[in-house]
C-alpha cells in the first residue's frame, strides 16, 4: 500500500499535468454555469430540517428518538416522516475559496481542510470544489477515501475574482444527487462575492456617504435568494467559515463605501448559515483554522435529521412559514433554521 507521504510526493510530482487537466474542467463548467438557471421540482413537499438540541448547560444531547420531537408549521402540528439520529452519515461539500484574497495564506487553509477529514465519520461522503477568478472547479465527487479527498485539498490552487454563490448553487446542484442523505456545505471563504459585490457598489453610488451603510439590503440579492431557496427545498445546512480577509472590522482604511460593502457581505454569510441551520465561523487569527474545522465537524455531530410533512395543498405562494420545533422534555431546547418561504 502507498504511504500517505508517499501520495502527497506523487502529488506534487504531477501536479502541472493535473493541473491542467483542471482548467479543461473548469472550462467545462463554466460553460455550463452560463446556462439559464434548472427549475427544480420534487415529486413531494417533505420539508427536511437538521436540528441540534441542547439542555440549559447548553451541552448537546445526543440520545434522542424521533417520539422526543415535535414540529409546528405557522403554529400547526405536523406529522414527521423521517427522522435519522446525530450519528448518521452526512454528504458534505467542502467549498475553498482560491481566489486572489487567499493566495498568501493556502498553506493554512489547506492543512486545516486536511486536519478536518480526521474529526469526520468514516461514513460521510465528502466532495472538494474550489472557486477562483476562473469559475467553479469541481476537484473530487463525493467519496468517503479519504486519501483521495486529501489529494483534492492539495491540488486547490488559483488566484482572480470570487464567483462565491456561483460556487455554492454548483455545490446544490451536486447534492441533489445524493438522495435523502443528511446534507451540508462547509463554504471557507471571505464571502466578498465580485458580482455581488459589483450591484452593491452600482447601490451606493447614487446616495452620500451618510447613508451608505443602510441602503444595501443584504437579504435582497437575488443571488443570495436563489442560494437559500435551493437549500430550502433540499434541506442543505450551511456553515461557512469567514476569512479575516472580509471582516469589516479589519479594514486598513475607514472608507464608508468599502466598509459598506463587507458588512452586507459578512450579513450575507450570517444569513446563509441562519436561514438554513448552520453556523457561522468567523476566523479572527489563522491559527484558528483547524480549530474552527474541528468544531464544524463536532456541530455536524450534534445535529438530527427531521423530516416533516407540510400542509397540503402544499401552494407555492411565496409567503413565510415558520418552523418550530419542541423537545418532549422541557428542559431541552431544540435549534433549527426558523422558516422557509413556499417557492
Amino acid at each position: 500500500m502507498i504511504s500517505f507521504r508517499a501520495t502527497m510526493r506523487l502529488a506534487y510530482l504531477f501536479k502541472p499535468l493535473l493541473m491542467s487537466a483542471l482548467l479543461v474542467g473548469a472550462v467545462a463548467i463554466g460553460a455550463r454555469a452560463q446556462q439559464p438557471d434548472e427549475v427544480i421540482t420534487t415529486d413531494t413537499a417533505l420539508v427536511q430540517l437538521n436540528v441540534g438540541v441542547v439542555d440549559k448547560q447548553g451541552r448537546a444531547i445526543t440520545n434522542l428518538s424521533q417520539n422526543d420531537f415535535t414540529v409546528f408549521e405557522n403554529g400547526v402540528r405536523r406529522p414527521i416522516v423521517h427522522f435519522e439520529p446525530t450519528d448518521a452519515p452526512f454528504s458534505l461539500v467542502l467549498l475553498l475559496d482560491m481566489s486572489g484574497s487567499t493566495v498568501n495564506f493556502r498553506q493554512q487553509i489547506q492543512m486545516a481542510a486536511l486536519r478536518f477529514l480526521d474529526a469526520l465519520s468514516p461514513e460521510d461522503r465528502v466532495a472538494v470544489v474550489s472557486f477562483n477568478g476562473k469559475g467553479v472547479h469541481s476537484l473530487l465527487g463525493f467519496s468517503t477515501d479519504r486519501r483521495r479527498i486529501a489529494y483534492a485539498i492539495q491540488i486547490a490552487t488559483g488566484a482572480g475574482q470570487t464567483p462565491l454563490y456561483e460556487a455554492l448553487q454548483y455545490s446544490l446542484k451536486e447534492l441533489s444527487h445524493e438522495g435523502k442523505r443528511r446534507k451540508a456545505i462547509v463554504a471557507l471563504t471571505d464571502g466578498i462575492d465580485t458580482e455581488v459585490r459589483n450591484g452593491d457598489r452600482a447601490v451606493i453610488s447614487t446616495v452620500p456617504n451618510s447613508e451608505m451603510t443602510t441602503v444595501i439590503k443584504a437579504e435582497s440579492n437575488s443571488q443570495v435568494t436563489a442560494v437559500l431557496n435551493t437549500s430550502d427545498r433540499q434541506g442543505v445546512s450551511i456553515f461557512p467559515l469567514a476569512l479575516p480577509s472580509g471582516d469589516p472590522k479589519r479594514l486598513p482604511l475607514p472608507d464608508p463605501a468599502i466598509t459598506a460593502m463587507y458588512t452586507a457581505a459578512r450579513t450575507r454569510l450570517q444569513l446563509l448559515a441562519d436561514r438554513t441551520g448552520g453556523n457561522l465561523h468567523e476566523i479572527h487569527r489563522l491559527d484558528d483554522l483547524s480549530r474552527l474545522y474541528a468544531q464544524v465537524a463536532a456541530d455536524l455531530r450534534k445535529l438530527y435529521t427531521v423530516v416533516y410533512e407540510p400542509p397540503k395543498p402544499a401552494t407555492h405562494d411565496g409567503k413565510w412559514r415558520e418552523i418550530r420545533v419542541e423537545v418532549a422534555r422541557g428542559e431541552l431546547v431544540a435549534s433549527t433554521k426558523p422558516g422557509y418561504y413556499a417557492r
